[in-house]
């Protein structure tokens, strides 16, 4: 059900991520591995690979829009006093190898690289797991090390000047439909609401479907939720939401992202339940 380039996620034998380690892509979309399709049990796509609006934005990934400078996310570089720029200088998430593959998950090494040389090491750990017979949990961790000789920082829009745009780490494209799908918190409604703010889990509820999005260590929580619901529909974490993050060299960053994937538009109650499940202590 695998081969060299895919692994295939299951949960109660059925097929629900779809994961491409070395998809084929221009160099100006930042390529690297992604989740897509992810569907819920019932087999409903909750996410878009690609689209006309943002072709950079490749399903469920890790995407870094500034790294030293270079782009990992795809796409135009915002630029301070310049707005959105093309340039050259994307980089590329490059698949080593699993170090651990069954159907409910694998562990992978990867290497970012820009300009002909590594700036980052990655391993990355994904998990599929049954929470009921309506919905599963997609568990993704990401440790990113500067394995260069000197210092590193990692940045965002937001850092570089564009205000409520410090996305960057953990992001997911979904799926995107007639109606804009709708975003809450325990305590808040409404993208404006939710949007570059903290919050233990945050749910994006579509025409059929729910997913909610929890931080599963301190750390993770204390990042701001990037939010989108009415451009189009994404959510992300914000690694550097205020200030570059730095990272000496030897040193790594790391982030935990718990995703609940569920048939149905479910209520506050709901959704807690389900995650009070999904994240372990």
């Amino acid at each position: 059900m695998t081969s060299n380039d895919t692994a295939v996620l299951r949960v109660a034998g059925r097929p629900v991520g779809r994961y491409v380690t070395r998809p084929e892509l221009p160099a100006r979309l930042s390529p690297r591995p992604y989740l897509h399709p992810v569907t819920t049990l019932a087999g409903t796509a909750v996410t878009e690979l690609a689209p006309a609006d943002h072709a950079h934005h490749l399903g469920v990934g890790v995407a870094v829009p500034d790294v030293e400078g270079f782009n990992f996310w795809g796409g135009r570089t915002y630029v301070r006093d310049q707005g959105p720029t093309e340039l050259d200088n994307h980089g590329s998430q490059r698949h080593i190898a699993f170090q651990l593959r069954d159907p409910d998950g694998f562990v992978e090494e990867l290497r970012w690289v820009a300009a002909g040389g590594e700036l980052l090491r990655e391993r990355r750990t994904v998990a599929a797991t049954e929470l009921t017979d309506q919905a599963w949990a997609l568990d993704l961790t990401f440790s990113l090390t500067n394995v260069t000789k000197g210092p590193l920082s990692i940045g965002s829009p937001a850092t570089n000047g564009r205000p409520g745009a410090a996305y960057g780490g953990f992001f997911w494209r979904a799926r995107k439909e007639s109606s804009a799908p709708e975003a809450f918190t325990a305590g808040a409604d409404g993208e404006e609401k939710v949007h570059d703010r903290p919050a233990d889990w945050l749910a994006l509820r579509g025409g059929t479907w729910t997913l909610v999005f929890a931080g599963a260590t301190e750390q993770t929580r204390r990042d701001p939720w990037f939010v989108r619901t009415e451009e189009y529909p994404g959510v992300g974490s914000s690694l550097a939401h205020e200030e570059r993050v730095p990272l000496p060299p030897g040193e790594t960053v790391v982030r935990r992202v718990v995703t609940v994937v569920a048939d149905g538009r479910l209520d506050r109650d709901a959704v807690a339940a389900l995650v009070r499940k999904a994240v372990s202590p």
